[in-house]
């Protein structure tokens, strides 16, 4: 009997392999059809050559496999870098943020990034960059609010000339 062969090889080998990172479920059996090649006998290096993965990672699903068994081919939690900020420091942040930032003798009328990173570094002596400040915004439901310049007590003839101005 002949061996079936797959068109456009390397591109397929990629599609599938995206397909295995897109679930835990699909990485969960990637490991086991790894695990079981090797408990074949085929070795840790054609095991990674045959799956795209590299040799230490096929080495570590079998030492993980050997130490805790099916338990240690679960994908365990993935936390993150822990805050700078503790849960208080956090509240304070949020409490701030809901007052102008010239009450908090920053010498500016708007919140931005670079102004709260300053407040931060001040208050609590905890440096966080300009973009982690931004983050902050969104976690704690903070929106920037740009004042428009309004013409205040113009009648409608200069206020139409002031848009039609403004726009340039």
């Amino acid at each position: 009997m002949r061996p079936l062969a797959i068109s456009e090889t390397a591109k397929q080998i990629l599609l599938l392999q995206q397909e295995i990172q897109r679930s835990q479920e699909s990485r969960y059996d990637h490991r086991l059809h790894a695990v079981l090649l090797v408990a074949h006998g085929v070795t840790c290096p054609d095991v990674s050559h045959m799956l795209g993965d590299a040799p230490r990672t096929v080495e570590y699903w079998v030492h993980r496999f050997q130490e805790k068994g099916l338990d240690g081919l679960m994908e365990g939690e993935h936390p993150g870098r822990p805050s700078r900020l503790t849960a208080e420091q956090l509240a304070g942040v949020n409490r701030a943020l809901r007052r102008n930032p010239a009450e908090q003798a920053m010498g500016v009328n708007l919140w931005d990034g670079k102004t709260l990173s300053a407040w931060i570094a001040k208050e609590y002596g905890v440096h966080l960059g300009t973009r982690q400040c931004q983050r902050l915004f969104r976690q704690l439901n903070f929106r920037l609010r740009k004042p428009r310049p309004v013409v205040a007590g113009a009648s409608k003839t200069q206020k139409q000339t002031f848009k039609k101005n403004s726009a340039k």
